[in-house]
């Protein structure tokens, strides 16, 4: 008798262990996911604010995504597709001084799947003829190169007005 109750109370928490450990291990990982996916995105934002400091359009676009589904809304309308997201850049940032110095920042994270989330954040070019600035919102994509922006929402906003 002792021993049936000895084994019923082995198997109670054997079966107790087993559930908490299903129900923990998923949420960790996806907390760590999502970790590792902000940090992957904060990396590919980087380099994209590295690139443009030195002038170079071509490699801050490699952020986006390569594809003629790609899109871009701004105050000139959208454009769609790298090549017209690429023109449009060199259209209104045809030289370093209307380029200026990129400063990201308040940047908010939404993950809306494994593979996809959206980055809410400001930006500020410092510019000798006037300072630039506004906010935008990504969605990104995460494609075999990595995460990549689908589609850019990027407006101007009077200094002050950001919130």
């Amino acid at each position: 008798m002792l021993r049936s109750i000895g084994i019923r109370l082995i198997s109670l928490c054997l079966g107790a262990s087993v559930m908490t450990t299903g129900l923990t291990l998923p949420m960790l990982t996806r907390v760590d996911s999502a970790d590792s996916d902000r940090f992957a995105i904060l990396e590919v934002l980087k380099n994209q604010q590295a690139n443009w400091n030195k002038g170079d359009v071509d490699a801050f676009l490699e952020g986006y995504s390569h594809s003629p589904e790609l899109t871009f809304c701004g105050t000139d309308g959208i454009a769609r597709g790298w090549d017209a997201v690429r023109a449009r850049y060199e259209k209104n940032y045809a030289d370093r001084e209307t380029m200026g110095r990129l400063e990201f920042s308040a940047l908010e994270f939404r993950f809306l799947e494994p593979d996809a989330a959206l980055v809410l954040g400001h930006w500020h070019l410092t510019r000798a003829k006037g300072d630039l600035g506004g906010v935008f919102s990504l969605v990104w994509k995460r494609l075999p190169e990595g995460w990549r922006i689908i589609h850019d929402h990027t407006s101007a906003v009077e200094p002050g007005n950001e919130k």
